[in-house]
């Protein structure tokens, strides 16, 4: 490249060029592992919620007792693998007779993972751990949470809405909590042409775990839960 020309472009390192380079490998091994060990989990649900609620908050026991029903149903359950309502998932599919799923993330501030985990993995970069997130999920359940659990609500919602993923249930639970969210989406991005209100059908809001499987089980009910042909290939390209 000339450089006269692109007087700003600064030198480049070549030990952080092959640092870089040789980052692609640890990627693709991350991948492999997680279609390896993730393959056969299905049917399975994600659930998300904050890392900071403590055991004796009652959206910790309503997670509990919403991935024990399911995994009870026989859904693979999966969470992020740490403390909080992620805890909550893992115990709760843990009690119950499904596999409990932890995909965990290295943090610079360790994230420590629960012990409640029939299957482990661990992640250094976030969006490959979100793929697995959706890959193999036959739904999304969100609990109350930060900005981690806002922006695992955004991901399924935009590849949803775009069409990169197949269509399935996102859950909200405990319409309090959701409620101010929600109406943001309905009278700021929809009134804006920012999003269609359409896209508002993308998800509902629930508040027990008995209509958390009631939806689920509603929305398969014509089909199965695996992907259709069409709905693998585009799960290919996720």
């Amino acid at each position: 490249m000339d450089k006269t020309r692109h007087p700003g472009l600064s030198p480049i390192d070549d030990t952080m060029l092959t640092r870089e380079s040789w980052k692609i490998f640890q990627i693709m091994a991350e991948f492999v592992e997680g279609f390896e060990r993730l393959a056969r989990i299905r049917p399975s649900v994600s659930i998300f919620g904050s890392a900071r609620t403590p055991p004796d908050h009652p959206y910790y026991q309503l997670t509990v007792d919403i991935a024990r029903a399911l995994s009870d149903a026989g859904f693979s359950v999966v969470s992020g693998g740490g403390p909080g309502i992620m805890e909550a998932a893992n115990k709760g599919a843990y009690e119950g007779k499904s596999p409990s799923i932890g995909l965990n993330i290295q943090l610079p501030h360790e994230q420590a993972g629960n012990p409640y985990q029939d299957i482990s993995l661990r992640f250094r970069h976030f969006f490959s751990r979100k793929v697995m997130f959706v890959k193999y999920a036959a739904a999304y359940v969100v609990l109350p949470g930060g900005f981690g659990t806002l922006d695992e609500l955004a991901e399924i919602l935009t590849l949803i809405q775009t069409g990169k993923t197949r269509r399935i249930p996102v859950i909200l639970v405990h319409e309090p909590f959701w409620a101010g969210l929600l109406d943001w989406f309905r009278h700021t991005l929809a009134e804006e042409k920012m999003i269609d209100l359409e896209d508002m059908d993308l998800m509902c809001v629930i508040d027990s775990p008995e209509a958390v499987l009631d939806a689920i089980f509603r929305h398969y009910e014509h089909r199965g839960f695996e992907p259709s042909a069409e709905e693998a290939e585009i799960l290919l390209d996720l």
